[in-house]
């Protein structure tokens, strides 16, 4: 690659793309990289400001900031997404498929503590669209090593997938209503509802929902009924807080479950409870899940059914970003909930 004058590139190959950028108008590709400059070329050349210009010069020690951008989105990109062309040095990376993204940020910082190129994403665990842009993948200079791409190719590949998009399972998911005033009809269950909207919008179905009231055995008794009738979740509602009536957690642990957490630093969603029986999670819901729009649910529930087995660090981890503002119009997943990490 080498500089030229504007006037002497005729008959060149130019080796970038070059934008035309019209105020308050367009940004547009006026040349492509690998045009062959012609003679009538040179005065659109000009008016855009180019009086000299970069041109191919086959050096197999560098790579041109498209090819290169290419590699790195091909390195970096993982299952379910999708490449757009490479252009001004840039790939956009886009969902392929809807689905939960995840982001290795391990991966990420090693990638953007190496000069010359930059790779950003969106915040992992959220869910995402098709054709939502999730990542962009940057090379800064016009040319860089191609010893410096290799390295950086290494590194994705121990970390592969460094971005991805997992497709949600659809389970069968069995809900435990506790409560003696829902149980014996004083009041109606409203908490139901929102959980088979909350589940089919997430690709799972309502298998059975058993009303109990405050006791633990028949807590326990129900959690058994829907793992044998082939749940592949459970969760319970009702009974989650701390008044002496509440023995809803007590019930869970009378099952047998093994206990991850009582407790998350997630507000709303403090009172909640994970626990797995074998791989199958048994959740506790508290009351905010039926009346706040965004709550631990979103932040926990896309990741069980995208088949993460989640630890104790897993739920000690959403205190960063934990914090919901509860906005008097939700945005979320377009704010700041559940993005510490």
């Amino acid at each position: 690659m080498r500089v030229v004058p504007v006037y002497q590139a005729e008959g060149m190959v130019l080796c970038h793309d070059v934008t035309e950028i019209v105020p308050g108008k367009c940004k547009e590709r006026a040349f492509k990289k690998g045009h062959i400059i012609r003679k009538e070329d040179i005065s659109k050349l000009l008016t855009i400001g180019k009086e000299h210009i970069y041109v191919w010069e086959v050096n197999e020690q560098k790579l041109h900031e498209n090819d290169a951008a290419a590699r790195l989105a091909k390195a970096v990109a993982g299952p379910g997404l999708v490449l757009a062309e490479a252009a001004e040095g840039k790939v956009e990376i886009k969902a392929g498929i809807s689905g939960l993204l995840k982001v290795n940020t391990e991966a990420l910082e090693r990638l953007n503590d190496i000069d010359q190129m930059a790779v950003a994403t969106l915040h992992s665990n959220q869910m995402v669209d098709v054709d939502r842009k999730v990542a962009g993948c940057k090379i800064i200079p016009l040319v860089i090593p191609t010893n410096k791409l290799q390295k950086i190719e290494q590194i994705c590949a121990a970390y592969y997938p460094v971005v991805e998009v997992k497709q949600l399972h659809a389970c069968k998911v069995g809900v435990v209503t506790t409560g003696s005033e829902v149980y014996h009809g004083r009041i109606k269950d409203c908490f139901g509802p929102v959980l088979t909207d909350k589940f089919q919008h997430l690709g799972s179905s309502i298998l059975e929902q058993i009303f109990v009231p405050d006791d633990i055995s028949m807590i326990a008794e129900a959690i058994h009924s829907l793992l044998l009738a082939g749940a592949d979740m459970i969760v319970t509602t009702g009974g989650m807080s701390v008044d002496p009536d509440d023995v809803t957690p007590s019930g869970i642990r009378a099952a047998g479950g093994r206990i991850i957490t009582y407790g998350a630093p997630t507000l709303p969603g403090a009172m909640f409870m994970l626990a797995y029986f074998g791989t199958v999670p048994v959740l506790g819901l508290p009351g905010c899940v039926m009346y706040h729009r965004s709550t631990i649910f979103d932040l926990v529930v896309p990741r069980l059914l995208a088949g993460e087995e989640l630890s104790r660090k897993d739920i000690t981890r959403l205190g960063h970003g934990g914090l919901c503002l509860s906005c008097e119009e939700c945005r979320y997943p377009e704010c700041g909930f559940g993005k510490g990490r």
